[in-house]
């Protein structure tokens, strides 16, 4: 009997393996070969943020904003084969040295081009491994002009600090404003660029800075710059700064009976800003790259009636930061920049970047013979029972 049960195991376990041969040899795909074979049409985008660090909060609004793009225009076709758009992330710290590292790892993935940074430092300091690598790189909201100096391959959908610095300025201005005191961060390219430049317009309005003060990274007791401010007695203070600083900035000159108007640049456009200062950021203004009521083309359009719902995942606010509009540009600019060269290869990819006109959900697009995109508008909002309100639109000379 146990002969008998011996054999028929034999007799079963060769049939076992006669039936799968003879599937394999029918041409069937195990789930392995499926695997490896999809693999073979897909187009790798990074994604170069700051998802943690000084400027994570900001970085991730690109990022919900880029992944939004990435669900929308999935795939692509490309000579007639349709590939998949694959997001590759890595998250540079928000630091100059670790932007290095992230920027090789990118190009070790061999992607076709990259979005990114929030932050003009990292983006800056990235630049020349992405150039190096000639893998195209189109910035979302770095606004510093070294950014896209010298640098055949790094684009930006936003406008520039020259520009930004003239807007704030010029509304300071306009609103009957006309003694400024300056608070920048030592060693930060967008702090003290912005900063600068404001500091040039206002004075060429005819305004004075009474005050221009400095902090070093990571810093948190700012009194000591905050008590040479209020005797000077300033009705403006521009700090251009992250949204970690600019609560602890903003409460403590409250703290100590300063009433300027406090104003600040794109970073500020965070709810983190207003929850940190503890209820001292009412009044406050800052310029942005857009306002989801401004529903002025198409895209926009699709993207506000999308975007709102696809947001709530992550935050309780209900408007949408132009950081997240940028981010979304960003990614439809890459897209239509590969369908232009019906390539996958960097250096096709720039060359159509050179010529593309596209409408975003940030309003036309196209770029100069630095990279920079040409926009003339940007938008003023103010802190208003908690939450950023749009208060105007605020145009100047183009970058």
């Amino acid at each position: 009997m146990r002969n008998f049960k011996k054999l028929l195991s034999i007799l079963l376990v060769g049939s076992l393996v006669l039936m799968c041969s003879c599937s394999k040899s029918s041409g069937a795909k195990s789930a392995a070969d499926t695997s490896s074979s999809n693999k073979t049409n897909v187009i790798k985008i990074g994604v170069f943020e700051p998802q943690t660090g000084e400027n994570g909060g900001g970085g991730l609004q690109e990022v919900y904003g880029i992944r939004y793009a990435n669900q929308v225009y999935k795939t692509i076709t490309i000579n007639g084969t349709e590939y998949t758009i694959d997001l590759v992330e890595v998250d540079n710290k928000s630091d100059k040295t670790e932007a290095v590292n992230a920027a090789s790892k990118l190009v070790a993935e061999k992607v076709s081009v990259v979005l990114g940074s929030y932050g003009s430092g990292v983006s800056i300091a990235a630049g020349e491994t992405f150039a190096g690598a000639k893998i195209p790189a189109i910035g979302c909201s770095c606004t510093n002009p070294q950014v896209t100096n010298g640098n055949p391959y790094y684009f930006r959908v936003c406008y520039l600090d020259p520009f930004q610095g003239k807007v704030m300025a010029s509304y300071a201005h306009e609103q009957g404003y006309t003694k400024a005191a300056i608070i920048s961060q030592l060693g930060d390219d967008y702090s003290s660029g912005l900063a600068k430049f404001f500091v040039d317009e206002f004075k060429n309005l005819g305004g004075e800075i009474v005050s221009d003060e400095k902090f070093q990274t990571n810093q948190t007791d700012f009194k000591a710059i905050l008590t040479n401010i209020k005797k000077v007695n300033p009705d403006f203070i521009f700090a251009p700064s992250s949204i970690t600083t600019a609560p602890m900035i903003i409460q403590q000159a409250r703290e100590l009976g300063i009433e300027a108007k406090f104003a600040g640049g794109d970073t500020w456009e965070n709810e983190t800003i207003i929850k940190n200062s503890n209820g001292y950021a009412e009044g406050a203004i800052c310029s942005t790259f857009y306002d989801d009521a401004d529903e002025g083309n198409e895209e926009t359009q699709k993207f506000v009636k999308g975007f709102k719902p696809y947001l709530a995942q992550y935050e309780k606010d209900e408007n949408i930061p132009g950081v997240c509009a940028l981010g979304y540009d960003a990614y439809l600019t890459a897209y239509k920049a590969i369908e232009a060269a019906q390539s996958t290869k960097g250096e096709d990819i720039a060359k159509a970047l050179n010529n593309l006109h596209l409408v975003g959900v940030t309003g036309n697009i196209s770029f100069d013979e630095n990279g920079d995109a040409k926009k003339d508008t940007s938008y003023i909002k103010v802190v208003k029972g908690n939450k950023f309100v749009f208060e105007k639109k605020q145009q100047t000379d183009a970058n």
